[in-house]
């Protein structure tokens, strides 16, 4: 071997026992550190404990805080960490000013929560992990807010944390009998331009039949600047003015629709005094606050026996052609700002309330299944059975339901109202 080969030899073993060497070291007298670093990461990422904090819409915040404490009873988890679900009732129009003034405090595009110094990031710690609307509508309306300012969706359509309705209602009259009869006697049938004319009777009840201690006409319908079902109510008479299922803001403006629609909600007793929960309203102050309206079917369901014990005249449903609906989708908020094992726990509690015992739990809050597995005589809680013979229909009948609005019909009812009924 010459010279050249042999020197070639020695520092190819030479750099072999130096990197030997160096492995033995590293090994040897560096394990507590390695373990330490494994610690901090493993504490980053993993939390003592979770929560998942769920914005619910007013119709369904006492199923679903119910639902709630059940779950929490039973211990959950996710990966180990425990799980707590905290419900935090808000109207969804209230809940969709909100996120488009970004009160819920999301971050901007491309920042992340561990750039962030740690009382920025401690102010994250009560974003919404959920939204649960009165319709998907709105979170539509919230998600396009967001997409323009951060070019990126927050709610999803379709994939694993595709917003999923819970539970639906429809919107449909609750009347007292008596007037009902007298209603149905001069009119045929129940329907807005049947609460429209009877509004109008010059000479009040007298003029069509009914009682002259009755007075006049008074109906009853959410306050939409309190209560999303308001705006829900006068989309559905719209759509029976029209005679048609979709509605735009060349048809709010319309100026003999807001005539129309002028004379049928000035025949509201008080708007201003009305609260958010006007079913329960109907329920505690009776023919004061009117002789029947249009009102989302859960809330009356719910307040029916309040009525029945309160008032000697029965309230009865009827439905509408026209009809509008609440879904409640279970919206997960799919941003940085919560992590992803907060919505996997918010995936969890998804499931919970679409399990049977919780869909069959529903029923007792008059509230339809979304599990199609559930009946609405699936227990002897459901208020559909108890109350059936107050013109309950387990099955709807036929009806046109209405498309959902966009924002500017929104904007344009609410502006209407604003200025022409609200004091």
């Amino acid at each position: 071997m010459n010279r050249t080969r042999w020197i070639f030899v020695i520092i190819v073993v030479v750099a072999l026992l130096i990197v030997a060497t160096a492995l033995i070291l590293r090994t040897a007298n560096r394990p507590g550190e390695e373990a330490e670093n494994s610690a901090v990461a493993i504490t980053v990422d993993r939390p003592e404990a979770l929560t998942v904090r769920v914005l619910t819409s007013l119709p369904v915040e006492p199923w679903v805080r119910n639902a709630a404490e059940t779950f929490n009873a039973t211990q959950p988890n996710v990966e180990g960490i425990p799980v707590s679900v905290e419900i935090i009732a808000m109207d969804g129009l209230t809940a969709l000013g909100r996120w488009d003034r970004n009160e819920f405090g999301a971050l901007e595009a491309g920042v992340r929560p561990e750039e962030l110094t740690e009382a920025a990031r401690a102010e994250l710690a009560d974003f919404p992990t959920v939204w649960i609307p009165e319709s998907r509508y709105l979170v539509e309306l919230a998600n396009a807010s967001y997409k323009e300012r951060l070019g990126q969706d927050v709610f999803l359509t379709d994939g694993e944390y595709r917003a999923r309705p819970i539970a639906t209602s429809l919107f449909t009259w609750g009347i007292y009998q008596t007037r009902a009869e007298v209603l149905q006697t001069h009119f045929d049938e129940i329907s807005w331009q049947t609460i429209h004319d009877a509004a109008v009777a010059k000479g009040g009840w007298p003029d069509l039949g009914g009682d002259p201690a009755w007075g006049y006409f008074k109906l009853v319908v959410p306050n939409p600047s309190k209560n999303v079902g308001g705006l829900h109510a006068m989309i559905a008479a719209a759509g029976e003015y029209f005679e048609r299922t979709d509605i735009g803001v060349a048809d709010v403006t319309d100026s003999a629709f807001q005539r129309w629609l002028g004379e049928l909600m000035g025949s509201v007793t008080d708007f201003s005094s009305a609260s958010a929960y006007t079913a329960e309203d109907f329920a505690l102050f009776g023919y004061s606050v009117g002789d029947g309206g249009q009102l989302l079917e859960s809330d009356l369901l719910q307040n029916m026996e309040g009525i029945l014990t309160r008032w000697e005249d029965p309230l009865n449903l009827y439905y509408p052609r026209y009809v509008t609906w609440f879904d409640f989708p279970f919206s997960i908020w799919v941003g940085p700002e919560t992590s992803a094992l907060e919505k996997n726990a918010a995936l969890d509690f998804q499931r919970f309330l679409l399990a049977d015992a919780q869909q069959q739990a529903a029923l007792a809050y008059g509230l339809r299944p979304a599990n199609p597995r559930v009946p609405l005589d699936a227990t002897g809680e459901s208020l559909f059975v108890k109350w059936a013979n107050r013109g309950v229909e387990s099955v709807v009948p036929r009806a046109d339901a209405m498309r959902n609005p966009d924002r500017d019909v929104l904007l344009a009812l609410l502006r209407w109202f604003e200025l022409n009924v609200a004091e």
